[in-house]
């Protein structure tokens, strides 16, 4: 019995943390991305305190969540306080962003995005495209031998989401409205229930060469098959509560056992 009650009340425990998580989620959360070809390595600061380190060339990080409010944002060197190569005071509300540094060291900037992490409908995936690169034209982005997904996006411009069928995909980057392929992408595999955004980083005349930079940003929560595909996250506090009451009843019984057996 005891045994039975350590692993009920494990179960509570992680189901009312996992509940409390999902409460939280009137925060913003904000992640980064280094998209500047000839950059260093950076670290990124929140109100002064280092919040990703080390972020490389096409590096994305893991989305950080915060409180909603004005939060000061400085890009610096790897391991330096300067030179403060970014700098911008960010209004976060209770949405998620992505931060984009891009451009050239020398005109370095934010792209401040926000993102639409919704779950896709059945069957599909959400994709978006972020130009970022500072030396290429406007471009289109098409499936190979099919339509055109993306039209006529310049550098800073995003081709907003766009609900596909889940499978995998030959792309193109072409010049707008041409059929001059700057950049193939091949095998891009695009799952069920999961958000996307693609950049092109690089650039189209020099070093680092232009290339296309997938994101995974979302994934749809899971689903239960057996019954029909109802979202798990709905069944967690009812499930803690029952979980509690099983606990409460297995203390009674003990404490009756004992109070019996003297």
């Amino acid at each position: 019995m005891k045994k039975l009650l350590t692993i009920v009340g494990t179960l509570v425990l992680v189901l009312g943390l996992a509940t409390t998580a999902f409460a939280q989620s009137g925060q913003a959360r904000v992640r980064v991305v280094h998209a500047s070809p000839n950059a260093p390595a950076v670290d990124v600061l929140v109100n002064d305190g280092v919040a990703f380190a080390n972020a490389p060339f096409k590096g994305i990080t893991d989305y950080a969540a915060l409180d909603t409010g004005t939060y000061n944002v400085k890009v610096v060197p790897t391991g330096a306080t300067t030179p403060v190569v970014i700098e911008a005071d960010l209004a976060l509300e209770a949405k998620d962003y992505t931060v984009v540094a891009v451009g050239m060291l020398e005109n370095i900037e934010p792209l401040v995005l926000v993102d639409n992490n919704a779950a896709p409908a059945a069957g599909k995936a959400h994709v978006r495209f972020v130009h970022a690169s500072p030396d290429a034209p406007a471009v289109d982005i098409a499936v190979k031998d099919g339509p055109v997904l993306f039209s006529n996006v310049a550098f800073k411009e995003v081709g907003d989401y766009l609900p596909v069928d889940a499978g995998t995909y030959d792309l193109q980057v072409r010049l707008a409205g041409t059929d001059t392929v700057a950049l193939d992408v091949p095998g891009l595999s695009l799952a069920d229930g999961t958000v996307y955004t693609v950049f092109a980083m690089g650039l189209a005349g020099g070093e680092p060469a232009l290339t296309a930079v997938p994101s995974v940003d979302a994934v749809a929560p899971a689903t239960l098959p057996e019954t029909g595909g109802v979202n798990l996250t709905s069944w967690l506090a009812p499930l803690a509560l029952v979980l509690g009451s099983l606990l409460l009843a297995g203390g009674l019984l003990m404490r009756r056992q004992s109070v019996i057996a003297k």
